[in-house]
């Protein structure tokens, strides 16, 4: 058996048991307890040198709903089942036991490589976040962007400019090196089914000096929401399939990020 074939067999080992970690889910308040604005998030962990998943908080005052504000869509869950996945299938000092919620001006940010955003379509880039996030992002940074579809897909464009005005998004293909950092993705607009079938899926990012042989910094899950397979990979909401294929999308960005 190649190596390949032993991550695979062993990613689909391990969502089967990643119902072990609904006693964290309890801990963190326990699925669909959602965080509001105004309330802070079950308590950042500090910084010790492990990979500590972060989330983007943003202000909206375009929806809020029953679910609670938009950034916090599929938390605590998905990052929970996410970096317990992420612990077992690498040797990544990773942080399980947290998770982090900050705001794109907090300069804490810059102690993490990688930022996480939910539902962009809702995101409204301030001027000092702006200048915050430009710098992270070309110190080093790593973003991506889930959960989201439709025109919603023009709001991130938009601010976007705001923060790398020159940049330009660049449809990545299974050629793109994110795909085989860790798992060998060939084909990643089939991988995984869309959010919305009547919308597909695909994959665009954003690379330094908008040159695709350099370093990808950004990169957007278009008309579809990863994270909700890892919330609900504990569940059997979906076939096991579908929640296997979405944890390699996430462990190969968290691969490329810490190895570019």
């Amino acid at each position: 058996m190649n190596a390949a074939s032993c991550r695979r067999t062993a990613l689909v080992g391990l969502i089967v048991c990643v119902a072990g970690s609904v006693a964290l889910a309890q801990r963190f308040g326990g699925r669909n307890r959602r965080p509001q604005l105004d309330v802070q998030v079950q308590g950042n962990t500090p910084y010790d040198g492990r990979f500590t998943f972060v989330r983007i908080r943003y202000g909206s005052n375009l929806f809020e709903g029953r679910q609670g504000p938009p950034w916090s869509h599929d938390y605590p869950d998905g990052e929970i089942h996410f970096t317990k996945i992420l612990e077992d299938l690498s040797v990544l000092r990773v942080r399980t036991d947290g998770s982090n919620v900050l705001s794109l001006d907090d300069p804490e940010l810059f102690n993490y490589p990688i930022a996480y955003m939910a539902e962009p379509g809702y995101w409204g880039v301030t001027p000092t976040e702006a200048t915050a996030f430009h710098d992270y992002l070309l110190k080093g940074g790593f973003a991506i962007f889930d959960d989201f579809r439709g025109d919603h897909w023009d709001n991130l464009q938009y601010q976007m400019r705001l923060v790398l005005p020159d940049a330009e998004w660049v449809r990545l293909d299974g050629t793109a090196r994110v795909f085989h950092s860790f798992f060998e993705i060939d084909d990643p607009e089939s991988l995984v089914p869309p959010y919305n079938q009547e919308l597909p899926a695909s994959y665009w990012g954003i690379f330094e000096n908008n040159d695709p042989s350099r370093r990808l910094m950004v990169i957007a899950n278009v008309n579809n929401d990863l994270s909700e397979y890892w919330e609900y990979s504990d569940q059997g909401v979906f076939i096991v399939d579908f929640s296997n294929q979405a944890y390699k999308f996430g462990v190969n960005y968290v691969m490329y990020a810490l190895t570019h």
